[in-house]
């Protein structure tokens, strides 16, 4: 697979890299330069020169030295920063696009504990591999290379130890690191990642853990995994401290030999005496640039790591995207009436896994605008695999999917703006009433807001608040019931004016009342709109024009209402579970006209039958 999250970076930012890089070694060079005129001006100064103009250019060479270290560094530091700030912004919005076409199937793909794994720890370790390893790098690899060809150019047998010393600091003692830490920091981020999963859990689970009086075991288990992370980097730092001592002893031993080699180069008159304090002096910058860049091999692997899960999450981008394939999701939209929209499903199939069954076996659906349909079956049955289908959030293994008579490959890009979708459970962001509902039009006027808060039936509920539609909604919408967030989320699609509404069982864990009361506000807002509804329960299911009932992935029966209620005494025995005391009679006067089809109550799925 094409790797999207380094190299493409890497081009586009080719120039400014350079330019970092060159800064950086400036600065370096700066920072030696700095040592060895100081050094130079103080042996210049103990020769009581006769004149203060003897020693004025080294003094001025000093203060500019000094001044565009720290200069260059900012400067440095400041392009790096704007750079890479650069690059994780774009690698944040790409991201984003590719968890975004699977936002209504997000949970069956994600972890929330990966996900913060990735936000919180693997995009910033791409930065970290620009800022720490590859600028500082590049510009010691770089000052390496001149520091031996300018030593070469006076003793090319010294200037030949240097670079083994040198280049037991640079090359051998950060490949050494590497290998020896290499497992403990794949074991760190592994142990890391399962924390941010095992937090998350915990955190939304926490009512249960302490409903069920375990919080002490689950405080135990994370301090025990927590432990492994702290015992491993404990041992990561007792390395580090022995590769300093090692790195240190290195530069003490190029401190030595430079020291004998400018003092036989001063004896035998082939430098000035002046240039021995300067040449031993400037060892100590020089080694400290090398040291510091002895730990930018061991961060390797989790960088390593960090660019394989983000390349995992790449493998998520649909095959029919933009950025691979260049296709649109219609051929020309500006030539298709997307106000009236026409869906229609051609013998589609669908699995999850080349190894899986079908979940969905030869379907095939035509919607024409304003058509209402309600999908029902038994939990398994592939009512929820078909409805992902519907909402883009799947592409079809065989068949065709088609807006008005032309195919194509999604209906994810139409969501939003042609599609709307009200789930089992919309997410209201903790802000107000108004900002919910505003969050499918933000352009939307006053007059609309509250037309749509009529519509969904706010109006009273609101009024009773002090603060009306400014009242905040606290986290998730805690602030109302579960039918009050159901209202909120209708009046957010009604803004949208979308004339294709999905719903994926509105109602879930509403009493019997309220399940009514939002029906039939549903079905009175949405008149007019195309209406495909994935649904448990038959309350209300009268008013669809259409019935499917799906089993094993495959349409067992389909009609209208009253098509079904005649002709299917297993559909009479679903529909009057859902019904009041009198439907319970009906269906007891006609048992005796038609015969019996054998069914249970599963508590958690009504529609549960035996064949």
């Amino acid at each position: 697979m094409k790797e999207r999250w380094l190299l493409p970076y890497l081009r586009s930012y080719l120039g400014s890299f350079l330019i970092i890089i060159g800064l950086g070694v400036v600065t370096l060079a700066a920072s030696a330069a700095l040592t060895f005129t100081s050094g130079y001006l103080i042996s210049k100064a103990a020769l009581r020169p006769e004149n203060i103009l003897m020693v004025y250019v080294p003094i001025v060479a000093v203060r500019t030295f000094g001044i565009s270290k720290a200069v260059l560094h900012y400067v440095e530091r400041l392009a790096g920063h704007s750079a890479v700030l650069r690059i994780l912004s774009l690698m944040r919005v790409r991201l984003f696009r590719i968890l975004e076409p699977h936002a209504l199937n997000f949970f069956s793909k994600f972890r929330t504990g990966d996900l913060l794994g990735i936000l919180a720890d693997d995009i910033e370790q791409l930065q970290h591999l620009y800022l720490r390893t590859l600028f500082p790098s590049a510009a010691a690899l770089i000052l390496y290379g001149a520091i031996i060809a300018a030593l070469g150019t006076m003793d090319v047998s010294f200037a030949l130890l240097i670079a083994i010393y040198l280049g037991l600091i640079v090359f051998i003692l950060p490949g050494v690191s590497l290998l020896i830490m290499r497992q403990r920091q794949n074991k760190i981020q592994h142990f890391r990642g399962l924390l941010y999963h095992k937090l998350t859990d915990a955190i939304l689970g926490m009512a249960d853990w302490t409903g069920s009086g375990r919080q002490l075991d689950f405080v135990k288990s994370y301090e025990a995994d927590q432990q492994i992370i702290e015992e491993n980097e404990q041992a990561i730092k007792r390395w580090e401290r022995w590769r300093a001592f090692i790195g240190q002893c290195i530069a003490g031993l190029t401190l030595l030999s430079v020291l004998f080699w400018a003092y036989s180069q001063v004896k035998g008159q082939l430098v000035p005496v002046t240039w021995l304090a300067a040449l031993v002096l400037v060892v100590f910058p020089v080694t400290d640039i090398f040291l510091s860049v002895l730990s930018a091999a061991d961060k390797l692997p989790q960088y390593k790591r960090s660019l394989s899960r983000l390349q995992a999450i790449d493998r998520l981008r649909a095959p029919s995207s933009e950025e691979d394939h260049g296709a649109a999701p219609l051929d020309d939209p500006s030539q298709v009436n997307l106000e009236s929209i026409h869906i229609q499903l051609n013998n589609v199939f669908f699995k999850y896994d080349q190894t899986d069954s079908w979940v969905v076996k030869n379907l095939s659906l035509d919607i024409p605008q304003g058509k209402k349909i309600a999908i029902i079956g038994r939990s398994g049955a592939g009512k929820s695999t078909l409805f992902k289908l519907l909402c883009g959030a799947l592409l079809p293994s065989k068949g065709s999917l088609t807006i008005n008579g032309q195919e194509i490959n999604s209906l994810h890009q139409l969501l939003g703006r042609h599609i709307a979708v009200l789930n089992q459970k919309p997410y209201l962001f903790d802000t107000t009433v108004a900002n919910n509902i505003r969050l499918s039009n933000k352009s939307t006027d006053e007059h609309e807001l509250q037309e749509a808060i009529a519509q969904a039936r706010l109006t009273r509920l609101l009024q009773e608040l002090p603060l009306g539609e400014q009242t905040m909604m606290h986290e998730a919408g805690s602030r109302f019931s579960g039918g009050e967030r159901q209202r909120v989320a209708l009046a957010r699609i009604l803004l949208q004016q979308c004339p294709v509404v999905l719903l994926d069982e509105p109602t879930l864990g509403l009493d019997p009342v309220t399940e009514r009361k939002l029906l039939s506000t549903v079905f009175q807002t949405l008149e007019g709109k195309s209406l495909i509804w994935v649904t448990h329960h038959l309350v209300g299911i009268e008013r669809m024009d259409e019935i499917i009932f799906i089993d094993d992935g495959e349409v067992v029966m389909r009609g209208t209402h009253q098509q079904l209620y005649e002709q299917s005494s297993r559909y009479r025995k679903l529909y009057a579970l859902d019904k009041p005391f009198l439907e319970n009679l009906k269906l007891s006067r006609s048992s005796s006209q038609a015969k019996a089809e054998p069914a249970f109550i599963d508590p958690h799925n009504q529609i549960h039958t035996l064949k």
